[in-house]
């Protein structure tokens, strides 16, 4: 194994043991299952075996179901009766958290119960112990008597388990001893592993659930490590971004943190945790998982025809980066790319017609013709493609306009331009050049040899020269990566534009394409820029009716180049390298939720949404409250039918408000954090 994967440079799914989920095969080479989890109360019986058909019709092969007690374990009996009788067979899993006796009632039911170490058998008071050997030994033996009686019964009545480990969720214990880590997250779940093996049970699963992306990578990448180091074989892995929200917020989230893995061989099956109606999760799930469909003989000839990579592979043990922890790669600053500047965004506006001051209202800044001023927001790109196109007005602000070589010859106000070369042209030195000259490196393509080291040097030498990196290969991420790699073992400080085109047909698709793509690259601190476009047939497809083709999610973005610029500012934000918005870390809701997770949501973010930076953690019960909010600086958390408890941090503030002014004391709140400004 290659660090954490089979290899970094192609695609090759992870081995993993067979697990057997009632009649569900996951892991080994089996599809990349699909899965969700209702979000009715567990006791109605008809709601959630109503919500689980809807689920299974839109693809999920497992369904889980929260049994937060004795109670709601027992009734799972009468829901999965129920499903049978009606024809479903897929599998169900029970969701367990502080009730051990709940757990041991589910397995002889169900086919499968997830379990958290961090909430099983922890205390979570968020006390600071510290442990002598001896002491935390003892926990050890403690924890190991709780958990053996679910072992057994799970083996005894083939029952399969995740071990689902929870950033936020982490006990006092782990916590004391290995910190806020992701060494702490991998030893909470490496604790139960072993238990279960020593007692010959292996039909397990194992995940590494987080909010922040990086973390969430992080964490399963030394998962896989540690198991192979300690066993000598893997287990499945279950992918999540826990509480990535909804939305094409939550989509981009969610595809940033699982399709890092995925590109990489990783993940057996996948869930996404959005705060929307459970089915909705599936066709986002699918639209992840499809890419890696290589079964299919189509797609073992495109792998096939790829030609092999002239970088060197990567066969030492050393790695110019490290996989296991956040580090931007070093650039030297050319302007206002690289070094310390936060990414920058270029906006595709190459296929409109003719481009006026209102077109850059899409990307960011409006203009005021009664002031003769522009107003520029936030997520404002900070530089616009034209092609070969003229810009016959003054550029607002910093912003300028990326342009091919015959076209930057043309202009009078070269200071607005900055041209965009091939690597043949640039240093042919035919064109006129600029203070700052993208040149545009295609990565081992079908049609194109790599750069040699000869031209790489002299681009190296170059103080001007901002690389623009893409790749037409199946594996694209892999091949960038790879690349990068490549200029930092040569020492090359050029900072780099990832470039993704897409050729998908829906807004969903082309959401999970760039943020896979991109974010994968941006989670390993590899990227100075994001430059997203739609190859010619998929932009004619979503500009001829975008609307229907982008869905509800999407009725903020009018047009493709909008949406565009949005999504990469999203994703940017998503992999925690360019914050312009308030960010919403809010659950998916289930059977424990207390209020309207949706409607409360939607609340919040109304009033929320001008809040550059500020973390918001929208929770419907306390299992998700300040354990599964770690990452957040306020939360919004149900305590109990009509009340809400308020979080600052993990310290509780205002506790039972009722629901109908919480969101206004949540402003208060906000307001005495000192983090409030005025809409």
């Amino acid at each position: 194994m290659q660090f954490y994967c089979h290899s970094l440079s192609s695609y090759k799914r992870l081995k993993t043991r067979e697990v057997k989920v009632g009649d569900l095969l996951l892991g080994a080479d089996h599809p990349i299952r699909l899965q969700t989890m209702t979000t009715t109360d567990t006791m109605d019986t008809a709601a959630t075996v109503a919500e689980s058909i809807r689920c299974i019709e839109a693809g999920a092969e497992l369904i889980r179901i929260t049994a937060p007690s004795k109670k709601e374990a027992e009734n799972l009996a009468n829901i999965k009766k129920a499903l049978r009788d009606k024809g479903y067979n897929t599998p169900l899993v029970a969701d367990i958290h502080f009730t051990p006796n709940a757990a041991e009632i589910a397995a002889k039911i169900v086919e499968k119960v997830r379990v958290n170490p961090g909430n099983y058998v922890d205390k979570k008071k968020f006390e600071q112990i510290d442990y002598t050997d001896s002491a935390y030994n003892e926990e050890l033996d403690r924890i190991r008597t709780r958990f053996t009686p679910l072992v057994r019964i799970c083996k005894a009545h083939g029952t399969a388990m995740r071990i689902g480990t929870n950033h936020g969720s982490l006990g006092d214990r782990i916590m004391s001893r290995y910190g806020d880590t992701t060494m702490g997250m991998v030893e909470s779940a490496m604790e139960f592993l072993r238990i279960c093996r020593d007692e010959d049970y292996h039909n397990i699963v194992l995940s590494m659930k987080a909010s922040n992306t990086h973390v969430m990578v992080e964490a399963y990448r030394l998962l896989i490590q540690q198991m192979d180091a300690e066993f000598g074989e893997l287990y499945p892995l279950h992918l999540g971004v826990t509480e990535a929200g909804d939305g094409e917020d939550g989509r981009i989230k969610s595809a940033v943190g699982i399709g890092a893995l995925l590109e990489d061989g990783i993940g057996d099956t996948v869930r996404v945790s959005l705060t929307e109606d459970a089915e909705l999760e599936i066709p986002v799930c699918y639209d992840l998982v499809k890419r890696y469909d290589f079964t299919l003989d189509k797609n073992k000839e495109i792998l096939e025809k790829e030609p092999d990579f002239a970088v060197p592979a990567i066969t030492t043990d050393h790695l110019p980066y490290s996989p296991f922890e956040y580090k931007r790669r070093e650039t030297n600053q050319i302007s206002n790319i690289g070094s310390a500047h936060v990414p920058v965004v270029i906006a595709d506006l190459s296929k409109l017609n003719h481009i006026t001051p209102g077109d850059l209202l899409q990307v960011g800044y409006q203009y005021n013709e009664k002031l003769d001023k522009w107003f520029i927001s936030d997520r404002a790109a900070d530089y616009i493609f034209i092609g070969y196109q003229n810009i016959d007005f003054q550029l607002p602000g910093t912003l300028r306009a990326v342009v091919y070589p015959p076209a930057f010859d043309l202009q009078e106000h070269k200071e607005q331009f900055c041209p965009l070369f091939d690597t043949t042209t640039y240093l042919a030195g035919k064109d006129q050049k600029g203070k700052i000259n993208f040149v545009h490196i295609q990565v081992y393509s079908d049609t194109q040899t790599d750069i040699t080291k000869e031209q790489l040097n002299q681009l190296a030498a170059d103080p001007t020269v901002v690389l623009i990196l893409s790749s037409n290969r199946k594996n694209a991420l892999q091949a960038i990566r790879r690349f990068i790699i490549h200029l930092e073992t040569q020492q090359v400080k050029n900072p780099v534009i990832i470039s993704v085109a897409s050729n998908w047909n829906t807004a969903d698709e082309h959401l999970i394409h760039f943020s896979t793509e991109a974010g994968g690259l941006l989670v390993d601190g590899m990227g100075d820029g994001v430059f997203f476009h739609l190859k010619t047939t998929a932009y004619k497809a979503l500009a001829g009716n975008f609307q229907a083709a982008a869905g509800r999610n999407y009725q903020q973005n009018t047009n493709v180049e909008q949406f565009l610029n949005a999504t990469a500012f999203s994703i940017l934000q998503a992999s925690r390298t360019r914050i312009s918005k308030t960010e919403y870390i809010s659950c998916p809701s289930c059977g424990r939720t207390l209020f309207d997770l949706q409607e409360t949501t939607a609340k919040i973010r109304a009033v929320t949404n001008h809040l550059k930076g500020v973390k918001i953690a929208i929770m419907g019960c306390i299992v998700n409250g300040p354990g599964e909010m770690a990452d957040a600086d306020f939360g919004y958390v149900g305590s109990g039918v009509g009340k809400i408890t308020l979080y600052k941090g993990k310290e509780v503030v205002k506790r039972n408000i009722d629901s109908e002014i919480a969101v206004g004391e949540l402003i208060n709140l906000l307001k005495e954090g000192g983090v409030w400004v005025e809409p």
